[in-house]
């Protein structure tokens, strides 16, 4: 395991070549390979401190929730990414809450906060990583919350669209409209009215489970604002 670990540290972590010994064996020391089953809540409570998480396999899910148990999906990390929100108690200028649940089976290398609190305390270069990453995930937070307060429904949903097959590399995405509704901090009914409409101007193709993006361009010009769809009450 601490071979696979510092393999991926030394790929993913800007930070590693300026440690000393001592710093990369309590790394390795302090790392741990942690499963998560799907639908698993991984951090929820303002005091829970996970550490840093390093995506392997599956997906986790950043949300915020309301006080009247609503939630708004923040981002979503893949195999490669960092969870770095996990570890907010080792950052005293991040105080934003939010609750992290594992989408699918998800394998991480977890970081034990104790020993990347003490890097963050003792090494200059760890802290200005740990916070110029939370700085790019508040940036996505930020973007997210301005779609969601100020751009229409069908707006969203072509960027939506558009950001997922980017990030799968295919057309042929595979989502439940619920799960979209989730992810673009939307309603169901909503979803599906809109993708009912972006079926029938050729746009995509449904099926159960999956959508296929027919139209990139004609997404495209909606995502921009360029093409007016049907805009439902939210």
């Amino acid at each position: 395991m601490l071979g696979d670990a510092t393999d991926l540290y030394i790929r993913t972590f800007s930070f590693w070549e300026h440690l000393s010994d001592r710093e990369k064996d309590h790394v390795n020391a302090g790392t741990h390979p942690t499963h998560f089953e799907r639908s698993a809540q991984l951090h929820r409570d303002p005091g829970d401190c996970l550490g840093i998480l390093l995506v392997k396999t599956g997906q986790l899910r950043v949300y915020t929730l309301s006080e009247d148990g609503r939630d708004v999906t923040l981002y979503r990390l893949f195999p490669g990414d960092i969870g770095i929100l996990s570890a907010s108690c080792s950052l005293d200028a991040v105080t934003f809450p939010v609750a992290i649940e594992a989408i699918e089976d998800t394998d991480v290398l977890r970081t034990d906060a104790a020993v990347f609190n003490q890097l963050v305390r003792d090494n200059i270069y760890v802290k200005a990583y740990a916070y110029e990453m939370a700085a790019q995930r508040l940036s996505e937070m930020l973007w997210r919350m301005q779609q969601i307060l100020f751009l229409s429904a069908d707006r969203r949903l072509a960027i939506f669209l558009l950001e997922e097959t980017k990030k799968t590399g295919s057309p042929e995405l595979h989502l439940t409209h619920e799960q979209i509704a989730r992810y673009m901090g939307s309603a169901r009914e909503v979803v599906s009215r809109l993708v009912k409409y972006f079926s029938q101007e050729g746009l995509l193709q449904s099926g159960r489970g999956h959508l296929t993006l027919l139209d990139l361009q004609g997404l495209k010009r909606i995502a921009d604002g360029k093409r007016r769809s049907i805009s439902p009450t939210e």
